[in-house]
């Protein structure tokens, strides 16, 4: 009985909520709507307040047990956006904060990257300029305690770590250090201060005037890293230019048009958006854009949604350069983000947009959430990762290009030049070496070991001559035997081997250099930048 009242007062706050939502949707979105939207708002005001506002009441003076009802509310949120689309969701406080930071392109920490090793904070790397290098933290030490208590053994995970560190500028946090085989821990007081958040992972120098970048979302910094980056890439003659895409999942809808209306003519349409509530809005170049004769590439795979979409959409409706890669997620949904006072949020679908021939390229989520969540597990069972012809198009769905090419809604941006994804890493030696992490794992004890010695190379040229004259992937075929993944048990096709080495040797890299020595390295033998560059280069 206890369970059936309760499962009654959860569908009881589940409408009271479904109003509260419904109300601050209209709020948000009454600038752009008809009288008739203020009307309907009224009406249901009048119909539904009265009633909701008695149950409430009644519930919580009435019902034969106490009840928390903060408590009882933050588990019906997130049912009650699972009813609506994919992508409108409740986040908690925390997560707010998380997803706020990366798209805002900063937070106030200590300014380290970590992982958790052996129950330990294990510094990776200091951030330049940040408040860790200003008092002396170095990449291998260990953080042993917070604020005088001890912060080691089972009970640490990242997450907790990450709220311990973070806080308000000008906070302190005391951390204890253990480092290298001294006895005594070392003690730094640091004052917290902004730590920027990236977006740009790397920008460098291929042949033959290629330049290339790697964005990893799109956020309030996005720009003018990109406009930067480009620039010092056209100082060191970038007279064409690949964007990878792949694995970026999107973000602010203004910073992706931002960035397309710089390779764009005048006039030319980089998106629009529609929606029940939400009149038609054209986002059109303006015709100011420094790039608008720049050859480029544009790289995406089935990680590549929303915001990367607009982008890999408007280049390719407008014929302005090449999509090179696999069929893009499709997220075609467009999310307004509205903040509780106690800094949770809900993001809520306000409409769909639509590439500049008219596309939407939402994939279909009618039949609900676990098909959908499942499908690029469908994709790779169909063979659509390996097989370009394994995709089937919504042929209902076609539109036109700018030149005149067809091209397909209903379900994500198909590339213009297809790349099967590399089959190499699906052997069972690979998989289980993979799995089990061995790979970072020995990279990061090798480099925690080594660090004397390894820091004094500063070039991925360098670092690798002496990793292959020292036959580190011999050490490491040693580590996995010991953690019981023996080669014997295995055939062992050479490529298996190569590949598996640049693996290590790129932990290694990152962990000594740099994110843009680390894609540099790993791009060398990648199919997809390859290809690129064969297209650029005809």
């Amino acid at each position: 009985m206890k369970k059936t009242y309760k499962y009654i007062i959860a569908a009881v706050i589940a409408v009271f909520f479904m109003f509260i939502f419904f109300k601050i949707g209209q709020i948000v979105t009454i600038h752009k709507c008809a009288n008739t939207v203020r009307t309907y708002q009224n009406t249901m005001e009048q119909v539904m307040s009265g009633k909701v506002v008695r149950l409430m009441n009644a519930i919580e003076q009435l019902y034969v047990d106490s009840l928390d009802m903060d408590t009882l509310a933050e588990s019906m949120l997130p049912e009650l956006m699972a009813h609506l689309d994919p992508h409108s969701a409740y986040y908690p406080v925390e997560e707010t904060q998380q997803s706020n930071d990366e798209l805002h392109g900063s937070f106030s920490g200590i300014g380290i990257q970590f992982q958790i090793r052996e129950d330990t904070i294990h510094v990776n790397n200091v951030i330049h300029g940040g408040p860790s290098e200003k008092v002396g933290l170095f990449a291998g030490d260990r953080i042993v305690t917070i604020d005088d208590s001890v912060y080691v053994g089972k009970k640490i995970n990242s997450d907790k770590a990450v709220r311990m560190l973070k806080g308000p500028t000008g906070s302190h946090v005391v951390v204890g250090v253990k480092r290298g085989d001294a006895d005594s821990l070392i003690k730094f007081d640091i004052e917290r201060g902004p730590i920027p958040v990236y977006s740009v992972d790397a920008g460098y120098m291929l042949d033959n005037g290629i330049g290339y970048i790697r964005l990893n979302l799109f956020g309030e910094t996005t720009y003018t890293e990109m406009m930067t980056k480009i620039a010092d890439l056209k100082s060191q003659g970038c007279k064409k230019l690949i964007i990878d895409l792949r694995d970026n999942v999107g973000g602010y809808l203004g910073a992706a048009i931002q960035i397309c209306n710089e390779f764009l003519a005048r006039g030319k349409t980089i998106v629009y958006t529609e929606g029940a509530h939400s009149p038609k809005e054209i986002q059109r170049a303006d015709g100011r854009g420094h790039f608008k004769d720049m050859p480029i590439a544009i790289l995406i795979n089935e990680g590549s949604a929303s915001a990367s979409e607009i982008f890999s959409g408007a280049i390719q409706d407008n014929d302005r350069g090449a999509i090179v890669g696999r069929r893009s997620f499709g997220k075609g949904l467009v999310q307004q983000s509205i903040d509780f006072a106690d800094g949770s949020s809900f993001r809520i679908t306000i409409a769909r947009y639509h590439t500049p021939s008219g596309r939407c390229i939402q994939k279909p989520y009618e039949n609900g959430e676990l098909e959908y969540a499942n499908d690029l597990n469908y994709r790779y069972a169909h063979g659509e990762f390996f097989h370009g012809d394994s995709i089937k198009f919504d042929t209902v769905q076609t539109f036109k290009t700018v030149g005149g090419r067809t091209v397909y809604g209903g379900g994500g941006i198909m590339p213009d030049y297809f790349v099967a994804q590399d089959t190499i890493p699906y052997s069972d030696y690979y998989v289980k070496i993979v799995r089990a992490s061995l790979t970072n794992d020995f990279a990061f004890k090798y480099v925690d070991r080594n660090r004397a010695k390894l820091s004094g190379f500063k070039s991925t040229d360098a670092l690798l001559f002496y990793l292959t004259q020292n036959n580190i992937f011999s050490e490491f075929v040693k580590f996995a035997e010991e953690k019981g993944i023996h080669r014997k048990d295995f055939k062992i096709p050479a490529e298996i081997d190569n590949q598996l080495e640049r693996v290590v040797n790129a932990n290694i890299i990152y962990y000594i250099l740099d994110m843009n020595n680390y894609v540099e390295y790993i791009n060398r033998q990648d199919s997809t930048v390859i290809k690129a560059i064969e297209v650029l280069a005809g």
